[in-house]
């Protein structure tokens, strides 16, 4: 019976990557000169350090558009609150990896109300679709990518 798996994972080498192409542009910017501004990179949260909230937010242009050349979605990254202190402005980034429950839960009922002819279960972080035909799987894939479900989907797994 084919089967594949939805995801959404982040890929952590790419992300640092794209950190680091942001921070050697920020260096040689010339808006940015004389400033310590810098992307920095922790597991899976990112932080902007800059002077102010308008640099803060170019920064965060220069990273979306780093992260898009690099294949990494930009909807995977959850901004939190400038904070301002001391003429130093952060702005901390959380990573979203996986499906949470209630994600996983609107995916399943998504799939069962396309009348399309599949199982959807959850395993974890991730949801498991299995179907009697190729052709069935191919068009929930499709499916789900025409619908906005608020987190970038990966499809992995696919087998027969």
């Amino acid at each position: 019976m084919p089967s594949f798996d939805i995801v959404s994972e982040v890929n952590l080498h790419e992300l640092s990557n794209a950190v680091d192409q942001s921070n050697r542009e920020l260096s040689t910017r010339f808006d940015f000169k004389g400033s310590e501004a810098h992307v920095e990179l922790q597991d899976t949260s990112l932080t902007l350090h800059a002077e102010s909230e308008f640099q803060l937010n170019q920064m965060t242009d220069i990273l979306h558009k780093k992260l898009a050349k690099r294949g990494v979605e930009i909807a995977s990254l959850e901004a939190g609150q400038v904070e301002i202190q001391n003429r130093r402005a952060r702005l901390p980034m959380t990573v979203k990896q996986g499906i949470d429950k209630e994600s996983a839960k609107k995916i399943v009922k998504t799939i069962k109300d396309s009348k399309l002819k599949a199982q959807a279960s959850i395993q974890g972080e991730q949801v498991r679709v299995s179907g009697k035909k190729r052709d069935d799987l191919q068009s929930i894939i499709a499916f789900l990518r025409d619908k906005n479900l608020g987190l970038p989907l990966q499809f992995i797994n696919f087998r027969d």
